[in-house]
Protein backbone atom coordinates (compact mmCIF):
# COMPACT_ATOMS: atom_id res chain seq x y z
CA UNK A 1 0.00 0.00 0.00
CA UNK A 2 2.24 2.81 -1.28
CA UNK A 3 1.77 6.47 -0.26
CA UNK A 4 1.58 9.41 -2.68
CA UNK A 5 1.61 13.01 -1.46
CA UNK A 6 0.60 16.09 -3.46
CA UNK A 7 2.92 18.97 -2.56
CA UNK A 8 1.58 22.46 -3.30
CA UNK A 9 3.88 25.21 -4.52
CA UNK A 10 3.66 28.87 -5.46
CA UNK A 11 6.03 30.50 -7.93
CA UNK A 12 8.22 27.40 -7.73
CA UNK A 13 8.51 27.39 -3.94
CA UNK A 14 6.82 24.81 -1.76
CA UNK A 15 4.19 26.11 0.59
CA UNK A 16 4.46 25.31 4.28
CA UNK A 17 1.56 22.88 3.97
CA UNK A 18 3.54 20.90 1.37
CA UNK A 19 6.23 20.16 3.93
CA UNK A 20 3.61 19.36 6.56
CA UNK A 21 1.77 16.84 4.37
CA UNK A 22 5.12 15.31 3.37
CA UNK A 23 5.94 14.88 7.08
CA UNK A 24 2.51 13.34 7.67
CA UNK A 25 2.85 11.02 4.67
CA UNK A 26 6.22 9.85 5.98
CA UNK A 27 4.62 8.75 9.26
CA UNK A 28 1.81 6.96 7.42
CA UNK A 29 4.37 5.21 5.22
CA UNK A 30 6.16 3.96 8.35
CA UNK A 31 2.88 2.50 9.59
CA UNK A 32 2.46 0.71 6.25
CA UNK A 33 6.14 -0.28 5.91
CA UNK A 34 6.44 1.49 2.57
CA UNK A 35 7.89 4.66 1.04
CA UNK A 36 6.59 8.11 0.11
CA UNK A 37 6.37 9.39 -3.46
CA UNK A 38 5.59 13.07 -4.01
CA UNK A 39 3.92 14.63 -7.04
CA UNK A 40 5.45 18.08 -7.64
CA UNK A 41 3.98 20.48 -10.21
CA UNK A 42 6.23 23.29 -11.51
CA UNK A 43 8.33 23.44 -8.32
CA UNK A 44 12.01 24.39 -8.43
CA UNK A 45 13.23 23.21 -5.03
CA UNK A 46 12.37 19.51 -5.15
CA UNK A 47 15.52 18.49 -3.26
CA UNK A 48 14.05 19.93 -0.04
CA UNK A 49 11.33 17.26 0.13
CA UNK A 50 13.88 14.58 0.94
CA UNK A 51 14.38 16.17 4.34
CA UNK A 52 10.73 15.50 5.17
CA UNK A 53 10.64 11.79 4.39
CA UNK A 54 9.98 11.76 0.63
CA UNK A 55 12.06 9.14 -1.19
CA UNK A 56 10.85 9.70 -4.76
CA UNK A 57 9.56 12.78 -6.57
CA UNK A 58 7.54 12.81 -9.76
CA UNK A 59 8.51 16.17 -11.21
CA UNK A 60 5.97 17.80 -13.57
CA UNK A 61 6.99 20.85 -15.60
CA UNK A 62 4.22 22.17 -17.82
CA UNK A 63 3.36 25.76 -18.73
CA UNK A 64 -0.35 24.91 -18.92
CA UNK A 65 -0.25 24.07 -15.23
CA UNK A 66 1.42 27.27 -14.01
CA UNK A 67 -1.97 28.50 -12.79
CA UNK A 68 -3.92 26.16 -10.50
CA UNK A 69 -6.76 24.36 -12.23
CA UNK A 70 -8.57 21.79 -10.07
CA UNK A 71 -9.69 19.51 -12.89
CA UNK A 72 -6.32 19.50 -14.67
CA UNK A 73 -4.38 19.00 -11.44
CA UNK A 74 -6.71 16.16 -10.41
CA UNK A 75 -6.05 14.41 -13.72
CA UNK A 76 -2.28 14.79 -13.30
CA UNK A 77 -2.36 13.41 -9.76
CA UNK A 78 -4.66 10.61 -10.87
CA UNK A 79 -2.12 9.58 -13.51
CA UNK A 80 0.61 9.61 -10.84
CA UNK A 81 -1.52 7.41 -8.56
CA UNK A 82 -1.97 4.88 -11.36
CA UNK A 83 1.71 5.02 -12.30
CA UNK A 84 2.84 4.36 -8.74
CA UNK A 85 -0.05 2.02 -7.91
CA UNK A 86 -0.59 4.16 -4.81
CA UNK A 87 -3.46 3.36 -2.48
CA UNK A 88 -3.08 6.22 0.02
CA UNK A 89 -2.98 9.82 -1.23
CA UNK A 90 -2.14 12.60 1.23
CA UNK A 91 -3.13 16.21 0.50
CA UNK A 92 -3.48 19.42 2.49
CA UNK A 93 -6.74 21.06 3.53
CA UNK A 94 -6.06 24.34 1.72
CA UNK A 95 -8.85 26.04 -0.20
CA UNK A 96 -7.33 24.86 -3.51
CA UNK A 97 -6.99 21.27 -2.36
CA UNK A 98 -10.50 21.15 -0.90
CA UNK A 99 -11.63 22.00 -4.43
CA UNK A 100 -9.29 19.47 -6.05
CA UNK A 101 -9.60 16.49 -3.67
CA UNK A 102 -13.28 15.59 -4.30
CA UNK A 103 -12.63 15.62 -8.07
CA UNK A 104 -9.59 13.39 -7.55
CA UNK A 105 -11.52 11.03 -5.28
CA UNK A 106 -14.34 10.72 -7.83
CA UNK A 107 -11.87 9.91 -10.62
CA UNK A 108 -10.24 7.20 -8.49
CA UNK A 109 -13.45 5.87 -6.88
CA UNK A 110 -11.71 6.67 -3.61
CA UNK A 111 -12.94 7.60 -0.15
CA UNK A 112 -11.98 11.14 0.87
CA UNK A 113 -11.74 12.47 4.42
CA UNK A 114 -10.83 16.13 5.04
CA UNK A 115 -9.67 18.02 8.17
CA UNK A 116 -7.67 15.07 9.51
CA UNK A 117 -5.65 16.04 12.60
CA UNK A 118 -3.59 12.94 13.47
CA UNK A 119 -1.92 9.96 11.87
CA UNK A 120 -4.28 7.00 11.38
CA UNK A 121 -5.44 5.28 14.55
CA UNK A 122 -5.02 2.05 12.60
CA UNK A 123 -4.35 1.07 9.00
CA UNK A 124 -6.40 -2.11 9.00
CA UNK A 125 -9.10 -0.93 9.18
CA UNK A 126 -7.96 2.50 7.98
CA UNK A 127 -9.24 4.82 10.72
CA UNK A 128 -8.51 8.56 10.96
CA UNK A 129 -9.36 11.32 13.43
CA UNK A 130 -10.89 14.50 12.02
CA UNK A 131 -12.57 17.68 13.24
CA UNK A 132 -16.33 18.06 12.83
CA UNK A 133 -19.07 20.59 13.63
CA UNK A 134 -16.86 23.60 12.76
CA UNK A 135 -13.98 22.24 14.84
CA UNK A 136 -16.14 21.83 17.95
CA UNK A 137 -15.66 18.07 18.09
CA UNK A 138 -13.79 15.09 16.70
CA UNK A 139 -14.92 12.05 14.74
CA UNK A 140 -13.16 8.80 13.93
CA UNK A 141 -13.82 7.93 10.30
CA UNK A 142 -13.08 4.64 8.61
CA UNK A 143 -12.13 4.66 4.92
CA UNK A 144 -13.14 1.36 3.35
CA UNK A 145 -12.31 1.97 -0.32
CA UNK A 146 -9.19 0.45 -1.89
CA UNK A 147 -7.80 3.92 -2.62
CA UNK A 148 -7.91 6.49 0.15
CA UNK A 149 -7.53 10.29 0.00
CA UNK A 150 -6.60 11.98 3.29
CA UNK A 151 -6.76 15.78 3.71
CA UNK A 152 -4.55 16.94 6.58
CA UNK A 153 -5.72 19.99 8.53
CA UNK A 154 -3.26 22.91 8.58
CA UNK A 155 -0.88 23.11 11.56
CA UNK A 156 -2.30 19.90 13.03
CA UNK A 157 0.77 17.74 12.49
CA UNK A 158 3.69 20.10 12.10
CA UNK A 159 6.99 19.72 10.25
CA UNK A 160 9.10 16.66 11.00
CA UNK A 161 12.52 16.61 9.40
CA UNK A 162 14.27 13.39 8.45
CA UNK A 163 17.78 12.83 7.18
CA UNK A 164 17.30 11.64 3.65
CA UNK A 165 17.32 12.45 -0.03
CA UNK A 166 14.77 11.95 -2.74
CA UNK A 167 15.17 10.49 -6.21
CA UNK A 168 13.73 12.90 -8.81
CA UNK A 169 12.07 11.60 -11.96
CA UNK A 170 10.47 13.65 -14.72
CA UNK A 171 6.78 12.86 -15.08
CA UNK A 172 4.92 13.85 -18.24
CA UNK A 173 1.24 12.95 -18.02
CA UNK A 174 -1.11 13.75 -20.87
CA UNK A 175 -2.74 17.18 -20.52
CA UNK A 176 -6.26 17.51 -21.88
CA UNK A 177 -7.31 20.88 -23.28
CA UNK A 178 -10.86 20.11 -22.17
CA UNK A 179 -9.67 20.36 -18.55
CA UNK A 180 -9.27 24.11 -19.02
CA UNK A 181 -12.89 24.99 -19.73
CA UNK A 182 -12.69 27.10 -16.55
CA UNK A 183 -9.88 29.65 -16.58
CA UNK A 184 -8.48 32.17 -14.09
CA UNK A 185 -8.69 35.69 -15.48
CA UNK A 186 -6.91 37.51 -12.66
CA UNK A 187 -5.22 36.46 -9.41
CA UNK A 188 -4.49 38.89 -6.56
CA UNK A 189 -1.67 37.78 -4.28
CA UNK A 190 -0.29 39.13 -1.03
CA UNK A 191 3.29 40.25 -1.63
CA UNK A 192 6.00 40.83 0.93
CA UNK A 193 4.17 39.60 4.02
CA UNK A 194 2.83 36.44 5.58
CA UNK A 195 -0.41 35.05 4.18
CA UNK A 196 -3.32 33.88 6.31
CA UNK A 197 -3.08 30.36 4.92
CA UNK A 198 0.61 29.90 5.77
CA UNK A 199 1.05 32.08 8.86
CA UNK A 200 1.79 30.62 12.28
CA UNK A 201 0.44 33.83 13.85
CA UNK A 202 -2.57 35.87 12.70
CA UNK A 203 -3.46 39.33 14.06
CA UNK A 204 -7.06 40.26 13.34
CA UNK A 205 -9.10 43.42 13.86
CA UNK A 206 -12.79 44.21 14.10
CA UNK A 207 -15.19 47.12 14.33
CA UNK A 208 -13.73 48.01 17.73
CA UNK A 209 -10.93 49.76 15.82
CA UNK A 210 -13.55 52.36 14.82
CA UNK A 211 -12.11 53.31 11.42
CA UNK A 212 -9.65 52.07 8.77
CA UNK A 213 -7.26 54.87 9.70
CA UNK A 214 -6.57 53.05 12.97
CA UNK A 215 -5.36 49.86 11.26
CA UNK A 216 -1.73 50.90 11.54
CA UNK A 217 -1.35 49.39 15.01
CA UNK A 218 -2.71 46.04 13.79
CA UNK A 219 -0.15 46.01 10.99
CA UNK A 220 2.64 47.11 13.33
CA UNK A 221 1.83 44.33 15.80
CA UNK A 222 1.76 41.84 12.92
CA UNK A 223 5.15 43.08 11.67
CA UNK A 224 6.70 42.68 15.12
CA UNK A 225 5.36 39.13 15.40
CA UNK A 226 5.98 38.13 11.77
CA UNK A 227 2.23 37.55 11.49
CA UNK A 228 -0.46 37.84 8.85
CA UNK A 229 -3.19 40.46 9.21
CA UNK A 230 -6.89 39.59 9.06
CA UNK A 231 -10.28 41.09 9.86
CA UNK A 232 -13.86 40.27 10.76
CA UNK A 233 -16.68 40.19 8.18
CA UNK A 234 -18.20 43.61 9.05
CA UNK A 235 -14.81 45.23 8.54
CA UNK A 236 -14.40 43.80 5.04
CA UNK A 237 -18.06 44.53 4.23
CA UNK A 238 -17.52 48.20 5.10
CA UNK A 239 -14.47 48.32 2.85
CA UNK A 240 -11.99 48.98 5.64
CA UNK A 241 -9.95 45.95 4.61
CA UNK A 242 -9.90 43.74 1.49
CA UNK A 243 -12.16 40.69 1.43
CA UNK A 244 -9.04 38.53 1.12
CA UNK A 245 -8.39 39.29 4.82
CA UNK A 246 -11.87 38.30 6.00
CA UNK A 247 -11.57 35.26 8.28
CA UNK A 248 -14.31 33.14 9.81
CA UNK A 249 -16.82 30.55 8.71
CA UNK A 250 -17.99 32.79 5.85
CA UNK A 251 -14.43 33.86 4.98
CA UNK A 252 -11.08 32.12 5.21
CA UNK A 253 -10.70 29.48 7.94
CA UNK A 254 -7.76 29.98 10.29
CA UNK A 255 -5.74 27.20 11.89
CA UNK A 256 -2.77 29.22 13.14
CA UNK A 257 -0.71 28.47 16.23
CA UNK A 258 -1.64 31.90 17.63
CA UNK A 259 -4.69 34.03 16.76
CA UNK A 260 -4.97 37.53 18.24
CA UNK A 261 -8.38 39.21 17.95
CA UNK A 262 -8.47 42.98 18.54
CA UNK A 263 -11.84 44.69 18.89
CA UNK A 264 -13.75 41.63 17.65
CA UNK A 265 -16.82 40.73 19.69
CA UNK A 266 -16.94 37.14 18.45
CA UNK A 267 -19.97 36.37 16.31
CA UNK A 268 -20.64 32.64 16.07
CA UNK A 269 -19.57 32.52 12.41
CA UNK A 270 -16.26 34.17 13.22
CA UNK A 271 -15.57 31.86 16.16
CA UNK A 272 -16.39 28.79 14.07
CA UNK A 273 -13.88 29.85 11.42
CA UNK A 274 -10.97 30.44 13.82
CA UNK A 275 -11.65 27.68 16.37
CA UNK A 276 -8.95 25.42 14.89
CA UNK A 277 -6.27 27.91 16.02
CA UNK A 278 -4.28 26.43 18.87
CA UNK A 279 -4.07 29.54 21.07
CA UNK A 280 -6.59 32.38 20.87
CA UNK A 281 -6.05 35.79 22.49
CA UNK A 282 -8.74 38.49 22.62
CA UNK A 283 -8.38 42.20 23.39
CA UNK A 284 -11.74 43.90 23.88
CA UNK A 285 -13.14 46.71 26.00
CA UNK A 286 -16.42 44.81 26.54
CA UNK A 287 -16.05 42.11 29.24
CA UNK A 288 -19.26 40.47 27.95
CA UNK A 289 -17.93 39.97 24.43
CA UNK A 290 -18.62 36.34 23.37
CA UNK A 291 -15.00 35.90 22.24
CA UNK A 292 -13.84 35.78 25.87
CA UNK A 293 -15.64 32.45 26.34
CA UNK A 294 -13.75 30.92 23.43
CA UNK A 295 -10.35 32.52 24.08
CA UNK A 296 -7.41 30.96 25.88
CA UNK A 297 -6.28 34.39 27.09
CA UNK A 298 -8.22 37.63 27.30
CA UNK A 299 -7.47 41.28 28.06
CA UNK A 300 -10.37 43.53 29.02
CA UNK A 301 -9.24 46.97 27.98
CA UNK A 302 -9.16 49.68 25.35
CA UNK A 303 -7.29 48.37 22.29
CA UNK A 304 -5.88 51.86 21.70
CA UNK A 305 -4.11 51.62 25.05
CA UNK A 306 -3.34 47.89 25.20
CA UNK A 307 -1.96 47.25 21.71
CA UNK A 308 0.68 50.06 21.69
CA UNK A 309 1.94 48.84 25.07
CA UNK A 310 2.03 45.26 23.78
CA UNK A 311 4.01 46.37 20.72
CA UNK A 312 6.45 48.29 22.94
CA UNK A 313 7.04 45.30 25.23
CA UNK A 314 7.48 42.91 22.29
CA UNK A 315 10.05 45.21 20.70
CA UNK A 316 11.93 45.40 24.02
CA UNK A 317 11.84 41.61 24.33
CA UNK A 318 13.12 41.11 20.78
CA UNK A 319 15.92 43.67 21.31
CA UNK A 320 17.04 41.91 24.49
CA UNK A 321 17.08 38.52 22.77
CA UNK A 322 18.54 39.60 19.45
Amino acid sequence: MSVLVYTESDNGKFKKNALEVASYASEVAKQLSTNVTAISINATENDSLGAYGVTKILNVNNDQLKTFNAKAYANVISEAVKSEEAQVIIVSSSSDTKYLAPILAAKLSAGYVSNVVAIPESTSPFLVKRTVFSNKGFAYTQITTNIKVVGVSSNSFGLVENSGTAQIEDFNPAINDSDFSTKSIEIDKVVGKATIADADIVVSGGRGLKSPENWGMVEELANVLGAATACSKPVSDMGWRPHSEHVGQTGKPVASNLYIAIGISGAIQHLAGVSASKTKVVINIDPEAPFFKAADYGIVGDAFEVVPKLIEKLKEFKAQNA
